[in-house]
């Protein structure tokens, strides 16, 4: 037969032909999204990770395209789907994570905090301007000793005449130091609850981590509350114990299971490419059985993913999804989304570690995904209990 002219090879099929699955609203939202990521954050996001910076200017662009809270019904929110919510994180985290995480902190954690469990009247004080971009949030669970053992945190907060009074530290608190109000869970006589700190209140301090090699573009603190002094109406009214921040940490899980997809796509997209254009002993890389194996697996991999993340979207929109089903996504997309920026890497030779290529920018950030929001161990075990029964945890 014929050999091909590379020149007319078709662009890799890396969707399985799974666009006719979403409806136009959804796909609308994903062009809206993908446009302002090729728009605002591809350009610039190489710089910033090596600089670095987090581009608050990006903000209010977010809130005005509609995608932070964009789950949440009234209060200046979307009230999206939840497919079209993991489209858009998708396309934001094709860009880099740091912006999915953004909008993962804002609106999935922050916003839902507040949504859920918060009084109407803080709910009309916080979210418009949230939804918008005016306002900036973040969510302050993970403790320094223990970010996968919320049971057992060491941040108190006690009553004091009217007031609650709060001491403690948290840690890896995204968006902290830029946040005008941190949603702050404390243990109480009562139980575990949700507090709302305005980043002026007395005794409340953030402070940036600055030596990461992950999620450079995004900002992460460590939260310290020293007898941080919060009016009666601090406290989020709604909910007693861990089933608060856990029913905000499903939302992120959620997200997570389609962002680190875009993340995944656009390392493929790269190594696709660049074997189909690097000549080596005399032909393409793309046209040897090892290389196209490596392809071939990851857009399986791809696929597979995709369609995961679809059918829990599906199972979100109609009530019927459980915290084990989201931690099968959780671990499962990202550790594979990982293993393809690992071996995208190696199809692109020494370039793979260059910044001529996003792909160990992905790798880097992929590996703080894999940890937050539940490690693969945790969440490993939520399927395991969900499967036996038997609750391994200690």
């Amino acid at each position: 037969m014929p050999t091909t002219d590379n020149a007319t090879l078709p662009a890799p099929d890396l969707d399985l032909d799974i666009e006719h699955l979403f409806t136009v609203e959804e796909l609308r939202w994903r062009d809206r999204v993908r446009e302002f990521t090729a728009k605002n954050i591809t350009p610039v996001v190489d710089a910033d990770f090596e600089d670095r910076h987090f581009r608050t200017e990006l903000v209010r662009g977010l809130g005005e395209l509609g995608v932070l809270g964009m789950h949440i019904q009234g209060y200046g929110c979307a009230g999206a789907g939840a497919v079209s919510y993991g489209l858009a994180c998708m396309e934001l985290e094709a860009g880099d994570t740091a912006w999915r995480t953004f909008v993962s902190v804002q609106g999935s954690l922050a916003m839902s905090a507040i949504a859920k469990w918060g009084s109407e009247e803080q709910k009309r004080q916080w979210l418009p301007g949230m939804a918008a971009g005016r306002t900036i949030g973040c969510f302050g669970l993970t403790e320094p000793d223990g970010g996968s053992d919320p049971a057992g945190m060491r941040t108190v907060a006690r009553r004091d005449g009217d007031d609650w009074v709060l001491s403690g530290a948290k840690r890896w608190i995204g968006l902290g130091s830029v946040a005008d109000v941190a949603v702050v869970w404390a243990m109480t006589d009562e139980g575990v609850r949700g507090f709302l700190v305005p980043r002026d209140a007395p005794g409340f301090v953030a402070r940036d981590i600055t030596n990461k090699l992950s999620l450079r573009a995004s900002v992460q603190c460590d939260l310290f509350l020293d007898e941080c002094r919060l009016p009666a109406d601090g406290v989020l009214p709604g909910v007693v114990g861990l089933r608060g921040p856990f029913s905000c940490l499903g939302e992120a899980r959620y997200g997570i299971v389609w962002g680190v997809m875009g993340a995944a796509r656009e390392c493929l997209r790269a190594a696709v490419e660049r074997s189909r254009t690097r000549q080596v002993f005399g032909r393409p890389l793309a046209a040897f059985q090892l290389t196209q194996q490596k392809l071939a697996d990851m857009a399986v991999e791809y696929q597979k993913g995709m369609l995961l993340a679809l059918h829990i979207g599906r199972l979100k929109e109609d009530g019927r999804l459980a915290p084990a089903q989201i931690s099968v996504g959780k671990l499962n997309n990202v550790r594979e989304a990982l293993e393809i920026a690992r071996t995208v890497r190696t199809v692109l030779g020494g370039d793979g570690v260059t910044g001529d290529f996003p792909v160990m920018r992905h790798m880097a950030n992929l590996e703080s995904v894999r940890t937050y929001e539940g490690t693969d161990e945790v969440h490993t075990l939520v399927i395991g209990q969900a499967m036996t029964g038997h609750r391994a945890f200690s």
